[in-house]
């Protein structure tokens, strides 16, 4: 037997045969890998190898093996004799080391223990987690262990219910196998009419009036269980019909994840409320829960104990009386006051459950003798009194009671005349020296005393309005002696408050004491000019007037902070106020010619022309050489009819001035009146002086242009291309002269050759298209307008063009291209309008048109106020029109492909914005 085994383990320690295959008796087939049999082509040799490095100029890499000592294959010095200066040698190095690792040892100790507390902070383990609540644990009573409720599912994973068996019952079985069967044969019995008895009627009648009757007491039962407004009197059942159509209305079908919820959360708050019955907060949840399911019944019972088990808590009986209806909560809000008769919550509560003022009244002054420093319950009582003597009575004793309110002292100051009034507010100031709304109220009821007789004389009421200012700047002294410091950000919004309640004095006041708080010398204007921009944002005029006041009292010498305030004024003041500005401003500024035009011009505007020529007399003498006012002095005789004198001053003014401007106006005014040989004389000495302005070479070309002279006109505009090639205009006009004389291609040639000269122009682009266009070639035209955008392609007058030479289907898509490429453009932004009109979207066109006239610069472009006007004449309304026609007037366009040609026409002069308006809208299609 030991032979046996001895074999038997000798056989299993054989190696396996070479073609053995594991598990090919079962039916497994032996398999072969490529690491078995090797690649399928040898590589390549060691000496090709080294050829090729050798071609790309690489190293051979060196085999470290080559050098190794065939004698010695385990080391150099493997087989010399270890010596005692070796041993010692070792010893010296192992000390060394020693010493170095101790160096190192306790900075790497310190580093590494950083890192691992930086670690255990980031990536605590579970039991540091809960090591606080794991000592908590000992201090938990075992009625507390008991008292955790069951968590139940959480994991809203359905578990599987037990599946139990029954054997089915024959009665089962048969019934099923009889409900398979039916009857096709009648009955022998045969009815009185002739008629005969099915077997399913089986000699029963069903009695609907019974099943009615049964299904209306149910449905009784249920609204008094849901609602809880039932009234039951022996048997019968009476419900009212608006709280049943209420219970109706709140009725709300909850699904069965709600309903599980509801399930959950009631057996929380059970729990909450027996471990914990003094915690308020948990028996108005738990009602509030039953509430939402639809259990008012439930409800009530729940805060009925809550009230019980804490009387203290108000929250809880002024949730009882919600939970209640009307009669029910004024029982309850009374037994409340017995518990909590301090709380002034539960007073008002009741005081609102009754209807009649009578008894508000008298339930509030029973509060009051229970709690007499509640100025919320005062306040209450004071606004239930109807006549101004019985509230002051009530006021005056509510101060007394309560000296500290500063609510209270200015509701009686403002039921008191304004002598006892300022009694009040001084009693008020004593008591509350800390309160900056007594001296704001104290200025108001100065600046209401001064400003109500309008007979007093002006001297008088200007000394009354001068103790405002001394008053609020008493009161921030004093409540700054009190070390109430109150910030500029919020004396800023008390003086718009005031402006807001109607009183601007005391706003300019409150400003002029306290705007240069808490701001560097050197960031003073910057800081002004930024309020007076906000809070004009906001609306609050007075104040950006006033700030804008005291900035210039502190910098009477800036010209841009005058004509902010004039620029205030002309939107937001009167005229009067406006001149008062101006005035004002030219005397502190001379120099500044804009301030000198914006006088004389409001003047002119007036209708006060001797006015104007006074102002701009006074502007001369300040300002003798400048050309602005020259050309205003010229323009105000021109427009009254007065040309000798226009002349004269043109004359005196290219002496005076002598600028390139002057002179262009002295022709154009000259071509205005027709005199058309004086303006080419002037021309031809302004060009002797400014060769290099084109605006000359423009109108001498025009003037030649319309004395049919072709040929001089043409010359004129080759001189102004020769000596200014970069303006486009230029071009554009001898482009306009060629094609006027029948020389299309002449044209194209001129404007090729200032695209050349000036390149990624659009205007020259949107000429050369319109030529082409004009000369019937449409394709061409297209072709040009592909060119146009791709050298510009932010051109809002190309992508204009590009969208209206597009078919009607894809203008819209076009139109988006438009906007995205031009940014927005004005021009592109009204074409967009032009697509909404002609699809009678009314309100967005509406819209559009709005937006291209939206920024400063878009404003200056007449044409979209023609096509703006032009819409509202056909779907808006006068009120619109007017609107429009409003707004263009204020804005002063100058700009305009359509715009410019009529304004500057001969027969156009003197005319307003109004007319020209009127003109262009005619002249659009």
């Amino acid at each position: 037997m030991a032979a046996n085994n001895k074999n038997k383990l000798a056989f299993l320690s054989m190696p396996a045969p070479a073609s053995y295959v594991a598990g090919l008796g079962r039916g497994a087939s032996g398999f072969t890998t490529r690491s078995d049999i090797g690649p399928a082509r040898e590589g390549p040799s060691a000496e090709a190898v080294a050829e090729a490095q050798a071609k790309r100029g690489e190293e051979p890499e060196v085999d470290p093996d080559q050098f190794q000592d065939p004698d010695n294959e385990y080391g150099l010095f493997a087989g010399t004799t270890y010596e005692q200066d070796d041993e010692e040698a070792d010893k010296i190095y192992d000390s060394v080391d020693q010493n170095m690792d101790a160096r190192r040892r306790a900075r790497r100790c310190a580093r590494e223990n950083a890192e691992l507390a930086q670690h255990r902070a980031e990536r605590p383990k579970i039991q540091q987690q809960f090591a606080d609540l794991k000592r908590g644990l000992s201090v938990v009573t075992d009625s507390e262990w008991e008292n955790i409720p069951e968590v139940g599912n959480l994991t809203r994973k359905k578990r599987r219910k037990d599946e139990r068996t029954f054997v089915v019952p024959d009665s089962v079985i048969v019934g099923d196998r009889a409900k398979t069967e039916y009857e096709n044969s009648l009955d022998t019995r045969q009815q009185e009419n002739g008629g005969y008895e099915t077997p399913a009627d089986s000699g029963t009648m069903t009695n609907f009036v019974e099943i009615g009757q049964a299904r209306d007491k149910i449905l009784s039962l249920k609204l008094d269980q849901i609602s809880g407004t039932a009234t039951t009197s022996g048997s019968a059942t009476s419900v009212d019909p608006k709280g049943y159509l209420t219970s109706l209305n709140s009725v709300v079908l909850k699904s069965e994840a709600e309903i599980g919820d509801i399930k959950r959360a009631r057996m929380l708050f059970d729990s909450l409320v027996k471990s914990n019955p003094k915690h308020a907060p948990g028996w108005i949840a738990a009602a509030c829960l039953e509430e939402h399911a639809g259990r008012m019944v439930a409800a009530r019972k729940l805060i009925k104990a809550g009230c019980e088990q804490c009387p203290k808590s108000e929250d809880v009986w002024l949730e009882a009386a919600r939970l209640h209806n009307n009669e029910d909560a004024k029982v309850i809000l009374a037994n409340a006051v017995q518990h909590v008769g301090q709380s002034a919550k539960i007073w008002l509560a009741a005081a609102d459950l009754e209807q009649d003022p009578k008894a508000k009244k008298r339930v509030l002054r029973k509060a009051l003798e229970n709690i007499p420093n509640s100025v919320r319950l005062w306040k209450e009582t004071v606004n239930l009194e109807t006549s101004a003597s019985d509230a002051r009575i009530l006021l005056s004793r509510a101060v007394e009671v309560i000296p500290l309110s500063v609510e209270l002292w200015l509701a009686l100051a403002r039921l008191e005349t304004p002598e006892r009034a300022k009694a009040v507010l001084n009693k008020a100031r004593k008591s509350v020296p800390t309160s900056h709304e007594i001296w704001i109220a104290a200025g108001r009821l100065l600046e209401q005393e001064a400003t109500s007789d309008s007979d007093k004389p002006v001297e008088a009421r200007n000394k009354e309005l001068d103790l405002v200012d001394k008053t609020i700047e008493a009161g921030v002294r004093e409540l700054r002696r009190h070390q109430v410091l109150l910030t500029r950000e919020q004396w800023l919004k008390e003086a718009e408050r005031c402006e807001t309640e109607g009183s601007p004095r005391t706003c300019e006041a409150i400003i002029k004491a306290t705007v240069g708080m808490e701001v560097e010398e050197e960031d003073r204007l910057d800081t002004w000019v930024a309020d007076a921009e906000s809070a004009e944002a906001r609306g609050m005029v007075g104040t950006a007037r006033a700030i804008l006041a005291y900035a210039l009292k502190v910098f009477p010498d800036k010209r841009n902070l005058w004509r902010k305030a004039a620029d205030l004024e002309k939107a937001h003041g009167t005229r009067e106020s406006l001149d008062a500005v101006l005035s004002q401003a030219v005397h502190y500024c001379p120099q500044a010619e804009v301030l000198w035009l914006m006088s004389a011009k409001e003047k002119w505007l007036a209708g006060d022309v001797p006015a104007a020529r006074e102002v701009l007399g006074k502007a001369f003498l300040a300002n003798p050489e400048s050309e602005q006012i020259w050309l205003a002095a010229v323009k105000l005789e021109a427009e009254n009819g007065e040309l000798g004198v226009a002349r004269e001053l043109l004359v005196r003014a290219r002496t005076a001035a002598d600028t390139e401007r002057i002179w262009m106006k002295s022709a154009v005014f000259e071509r205005q009146q027709g005199q058309h040989g004086a303006a080419l004389e002037t021309l031809s000495t302004a060009l002797s002086k400014f060769p290099k302005f084109a605006k000359l070479y423009m109108i001498q070309g025009q003037i030649h242009q319309l004395q049919k002279n072709y040929p001089a006109a043409r010359a004129s505009y080759a001189a102004g291309l020769k000596a200014c090639p970069k303006e486009a205009t230029l071009w554009v006009l001898a482009s306009k002269l060629e094609e006027l004389d029948g020389k299309s291609i002449k044209a194209r040639a001129i404007l090729e050759k200032g695209r050349l000269v000036n390149p990624a122009n659009e205007l020259l682009w949107a000429e050369a298209v319109g030529v082409e266009e004009r000369s019937g070639g449409a394709a061409q035209a297209k072709a040009m307008l592909a060119r146009g955008l791709q050298e510009c392609p932010a051109s809002g007058i190309l992508w204009s063009m590009s969208i209206w030479s597009e078919s009607r289907p894809t203008r819209k898509s076009r139109s988006v291209d438009a906007l995205k490429k031009s940014k927005d453009n004005a021009i592109v932004t009204c074409t967009v309008a032009r697509l909404f009109w002609a699809e009678r979207k009314i309100e967005k066109a509406r819209q559009w048109f709005s937006r291209s006239v939206a920024t400063e610069q878009d404003r200056d472009i007449g044409d979209h106020w023609a096509w703006w006007v032009k819409f509202e004449r056909q779907h808006g309304t006068a009120e619109h029109v007017a609107e429009v026609i409003k707004q263009c007037i204020a804005a002063e366009p100058h700009h305009g492909p359509v715009w410019q040609p009529i304004a500057k026409d001969d027969k156009n002069i003197g005319k307003g914005p109004k007319e020209i308006l009127e003109l262009v809208a005619e002249a659009l299609h």
